[in-house]
C-alpha cells in the first residue's frame, strides 16, 4: 500500500504558524481569564454548593447537539445540580477560559469534552488547585489529573472502518478525512486506519487533515477528487461535521451513486447520528460506527457524581457492558461499546441515533 503525503515544507510551515498563533492565543486567553474572574466574582458567590459545570467542545455537530440534549435528562435522573453548559466553539484556547469561568462560578466538579489533549492540561491544573474533580468525555488528556475518561475505543473506530472498506473494495484509492491530530481521537483513528490498511495491498491511501471542520474537509476533498477522480472509498472520522460537505462535494462532482451501483464510492463514517442512518438507508453511505452520545452524557455525569462522593475505580469490567482500562498512571478510561452500523442493522431501536426526534 502506498501513501500520498503532504509536502514536508508545507507541514513544517503549518506547524510553525500553528505554534506561534497558539502561543499568542494562550497569552490572550490567560489575560482574559483574569478579567473574567473579577467580573464573575458576584456570580460565584451566588452559585449553589455542589453544582457541576459542563464544558462542550462545539455545538455545530449533530453529535454534540445530541450529547448536550441528554445532559439535563440524566442530570435530573441522578439528582445532579448543573450549571448552564458552556460552548467553546472548537477553540481549545477558549476552552481553557471556559473552564476557568466554571471554576469562578463555583463549580464543584466539571464534565468536559476536551478539544486538545495536551492544551487541556492547563485547565486541569487549575481545577486540581481548587480540589475540583474533572471527568473528560470523548477525548483523553495526555497529562493532568482526571477522575475518569469516558470514551469509546477510537482505535477500533479506524479498524472497523478499514475492515469494512477492505472487504468491499479490492483495489484502488481510499481517502481518509481526518480529525484534529492535536486530539488523541484524531490520532487514534488515523493511526489505526493506516495500520489496518496495510493488510490490503491493493488499496492506496490518500489523506485530508480537516481538524473536525466541514469547510476544510469540503475544500480538501474537492481538490483531491479533481486530481484523483478514480477514488473508490472514503473514511470520514466524524460524520457530524463531514457527512454533509462530503456528500455535497460528491454530488457536485457527479460522483454520488447509491450502494449497489458500479460507480458507487464506498463511504464509512463515525458518530451514529440520525443523518448518517438516513444516508445509509438511502444508499449514500455504507456504514458508520455509532459513538454513544447518550452513554457519554450518562456516564460522564455518573463518574463526576462518584468523584464528588469520593469514590474511586480500578481497571476491569463494569456493570454496564464496558471495560475500564488504564491509559497512563493515574488516568483511567471507561471504554464504552461502539457498534458498526450498516444497512442490516440501521433500524435497530437500541441505537441512540434512532431515539433522537
Amino acid at each position: 500500500m502506498s501513501f500520498a503525503k503532504e509536502p514536508q515544507p508545507a507541514r513544517q510551515s503549518f506547524r510553525r504558524s500553528f505554534r506561534s498563533s497558539f502561543s499568542r492565543s494562550l497569552a490572550t486567553a490567560a489575560a482574559a481569564a483574569c478579567v473574567v474572574g473579577f467580573a464573575l466574582g458576584g456570580a460565584a458567590q451566588a452559585a449553589e454548593a455542589g453544582k457541576v459545570g459542563l464544558g462542550l467542545p462545539l455545538l455545530t455537530s449533530p453529535f454534540w447537539q445530541s450529547y448536550n440534549n441528554y445532559l439535563p435528562k440524566y442530570a435530573k435522573e441522578m439528582g445532579i445540580d448543573i450549571l448552564a453548559p458552556v460552548n467553546s466553539n472548537g477553540d481549545p484556547v477558549q476552552q481553557i477560559t471556559d473552564m476557568n469561568n466554571l471554576l469562578n462560578l463555583g463549580a464543584k466538579g466539571i464534565v468536559v469534552g476536551p478539544l486538545d489533549s495536551a492544551a487541556i492540561s492547563r485547565a486541569l491544573d487549575a481545577a486540581t488547585a481548587r480540589n475540583v474533580p474533572v471527568v473528560a468525555v470523548d477525548v483523553a488528556p495526555t497529562q493532568g489529573k482526571i477522575a475518569m475518561v469516558v470514551r469509546a475505543d477510537n482505535h477500533a473506530y479506524g479498524e472497523k472502518a478499514c475492515k469494512y472498506i477492505g472487504e468491499h473494495v479490492k483495489s484502488g484509492k481510499v481517502v481518509q478525512i481526518m480529525g484534529d491530530l492535536g486530539s488523541v481521537n484524531g490520532r487514534d483513528r488515523s493511526e489505526a486506519f493506516r495500520s489496518c490498511l496495510k493488510g490490503y495491498p491493493g488499496l492506496k491511501l490518500l489523506e485530508i487533515p480537516a481538524s473536525w471542520k466541514g469547510d476544510v474537509a469540503a475544500t480538501g476533498l474537492d481538490s483531491l477528487l479533481t486530481a484523483n477522480p478514480d477514488v473508490k472509498a472514503i473514511y470520514m472520522q466524524a460524520g457530524g461535521v463531514y457527512l454533509s460537505p462530503t456528500l455535497q462535494t460528491l454530488r457536485r462532482k457527479q460522483m454520488l451513486f447509491p450502494a449497489g451501483d458500479a460507480k458507487h464510492v464506498v463511504i464509512v463514517s463515525n458518530d451514529g447520528i440520525p443523518q448518517e442512518f438516513d444516508a445509509i438507508r438511502r444508499g449514500d453511505i455504507d456504514a458508520t460506527v455509532s459513538q454513544p452520545a447518550d452513554s457519554y452524557a450518562k456516564y460522564g455525569l455518573y463518574y463526576i457524581k462518584a468523584a464528588l462522593a469520593g469514590q474511586t475505580f480500578k481497571p476491569g469490567p463494569t456493570d454496564h457492558g464496558s471495560t475500564i482500562i488504564q491509559l497512563a498512571p493515574g488516568i483511567l478510561e471507561d471504554q464504552l461499546p461502539a457498534p458498526l452500523v450498516t444497512k442490516s442493522n440501521v433500524d435497530d431501536k437500541a441505537l441512540w441515533g434512532n431515539t433522537v426526534k
